[in-house]
């Protein structure tokens, strides 16, 4: 297993060892023990996964707020898409900052985004399957998302009109949001 740092302090991009012959392969997509060892010391308590038809769609920037902000180990199973995080803690160096990395099925890596971020990601295939595990239960009263284009973040989502939900649609900029990082 291979893990690259990132900008954001805290996300980091795990490439797991993959074992293919003839038949087809093998990955060990979690392992408690390993991830530790590259600090990823939390407790998942819920998988989620979701599926896009469309190539273009584009899901977030989406987070819950403290007390049940999560962290999350996130991968695409199926497809190819452009996945976001954005550093929401007010007190970090990197605030407001960025970074993308691009998941698909046959590469299979992995994001792991801590508490304090919003994260998106962009269908760039038809058909995608996305998958992840988070810390925290999903809390209706703690979900919260900002605007996929607030100008403060400027994200680089690389589309100019995506296929938006009305719930990021009508998404807050993060100057006008409540986040509480």
């Amino acid at each position: 297993m291979k893990i690259e740092k990132t900008k954001l302090e805290g996300v980091i991009i795990i490439e797991p060892d993959v074992y293919g012959d003839e038949r087809g392969w093998f990955m060990e997509s979690y392992n408690k023990q390993r991830m530790q060892e590259f600090g990823i010391d939390v407790e998942f308590v819920q998988d989620n996964c979701s599926f896009s038809s469309q190539k273009g769609t584009l899901r977030g920037l989406h987070f819950q707020n403290k007390p049940n902000a999560q962290s999350k180990l996130i991968r695409c199973t199926q497809g190819k898409v452009l996945d976001v995080a954005v550093d929401l803690r007010k007190d970090s160096l990197t605030f407001k900052q960025w970074i993308s990395v691009e998941l698909t099925g046959e590469n299979k890596k992995q994001l792991f985004i801590p508490k304090g971020f919003a994260h998106g990601f962009l269908t760039l295939s038809d058909n995608v399957e996305f998958q992840y595990k988070v810390d925290e239960y999903y809390s209706k009263d703690s979900d919260r998302s900002i605007r996929f284009d607030d100008p403060e973040i400027n994200v680089d989502w690389q589309i100019e009109d995506p296929i938006l939900s009305d719930k990021d649609k009508s998404a807050p900029l993060l100057k006008d949001s409540d986040c509480n990082f």
